[in-house]
């Protein structure tokens, strides 16, 4: 957490949006709100005399379009900045441009209802702005319901057995990702080959963004990479993105893995969440298994990893130095389920000669 109150500007064209804006920061000691503006000439002449550390920013805004805007500020003065618009519902290309040209995180604005709408998501409004500020932009550009009480994976699933499995089936690969996925997953796959094991990533991405997410990565990589379906087969030279909005976890009957698409309660405060995923993958896979957790805000993910180390998987976690946040794979780190470090560039090499060593 920085230790200076994060200065965050609001750039929106809606003045009902931008006086509520007025009245979520005054609950809030470690936030400060540092100007309004109806649109990007405003925005900049204010940017002028106090630059921000976080900017929430509307898509449809007069006088220039809003990713536009944050083309602009990512390629000339660069900041984290947080798409809030009704678009990232509707369309979910138009979402993915908005993180493609640099936006941090994205949240949806609501249609109409929005004093309720920003009432009842006050907390999430406010992490999403802490872990803008947490981001580290240098390697982004590079690698170009919290009112409840925090669930663990005991929520979707029992907690692994002591025993081991002793039965030997084809390797899987199993990720869990979130601040950065977009690029790091896309210069990570770039680079696999449909001779890659099967793979499920779960990512911290809002519902119908991992469809349109799945489809382009697609377009650019030579391995298969889909977004899951309940029940979908696991099979060497496919990536199967975990769907927003829902959990997804690994079952295994006989030699061979599917994918269990199911509905629950934030679990580590996320849906899908990825100990979810690591905890079925340490259930039904155990030592078949290999678990990588990657760029990331809080620690989703840490617990189930720990469990997949213990129950005999092969465990990595994305070094500091490749992490836009490195929050996730250090709170692995510290718990003790971690058998490799590796940067980023080294992970899918890793995979290759892990997976081969498995059966040998």
């Amino acid at each position: 957490m920085m230790s200076e109150r994060i200065k965050v500007m609001v750039v929106d064209e809606s003045a009902l949006v931008r006086d509520m804006f007025s009245e979520l920061f005054r609950t809030e000691p470690d936030m400060e709100l540092i100007g309004l503006a109806q649109d990007p000439y405003i925005a900049v002449e204010k940017m002028k005399k106090k630059l921000p550390d976080v900017m929430i920013l509307d898509i449809e805004i007069p006088r220039m379009d809003g990713l536009t805007f944050l083309r602009k500020i990512m390629n000339q003065k660069p900041i984290p900045v947080i798409i809030f618009s009704t678009l990232v519902e509707e369309g979910a290309a138009t979402a993915m441009e908005a993180l493609e040209s640099g936006a941090v995180s994205l949240l949806q604005k609501p249609v109409d209802g929005a004093p309720k709408y920003m009432e009842e998501n006050r907390p999430i409004f406010f992490e999403a702005i802490r872990e803008a500020a947490e981001t580290d932009l240098d390697k982004l550009i590079k690698n170009r319901s919290l009112h409840a009480p925090k669930q663990t994976a005991d929520a979707m699933i029992s907690a692994p057995l002591p025993k081991r499995l002793t039965i030997n089936t084809d390797p899987i690969i199993v990720m869990g990702i979130s601040t950065g996925g977009t690029q790091t997953l896309t210069r990570l796959m770039s680079g696999l080959s449909p001779a890659t094991p099967a793979i499920v990533v779960v990512m911290h991405m809002p519902e119908k963004f991992t469809e349109s997410f799945a489809n382009r990565l697609d377009e650019q990589c030579a391995i298969n990479i889909v977004e899951g379906r309940d029940g979908e087969l696991l099979e060497q030279g496919k990536v199967i993105i975990a769907p927003g909005g829902k959990h997804t976890l690994i079952k295994r009957k006989g030699e061979t893995y599917r994918i269990e698409v199911k509905d629950g309660p934030l679990v580590s405060r996320h849906r899908p969440s990825v100990d979810v995923l690591f905890r079925s993958a340490a259930t039904y896979a155990g030592h078949n298994a290999i678990g990588v957790i990657m760029t990331g805000m809080g620690d989703d993910g840490a617990k189930g990893l720990k469990e997949m180390h213990e129950m005999g998987s092969y465990t990595i976690a994305q070094d500091e130095s490749s992490c836009v946040v490195f929050g996730m794979p250090k709170s692995a780190l510290n718990l003790g389920g971690v058998v490799e470090v590796c940067h980023l560039d080294k992970i899918g090499d890793r995979l290759m000669r892990v997976s081969e060593q498995q059966h040998d």
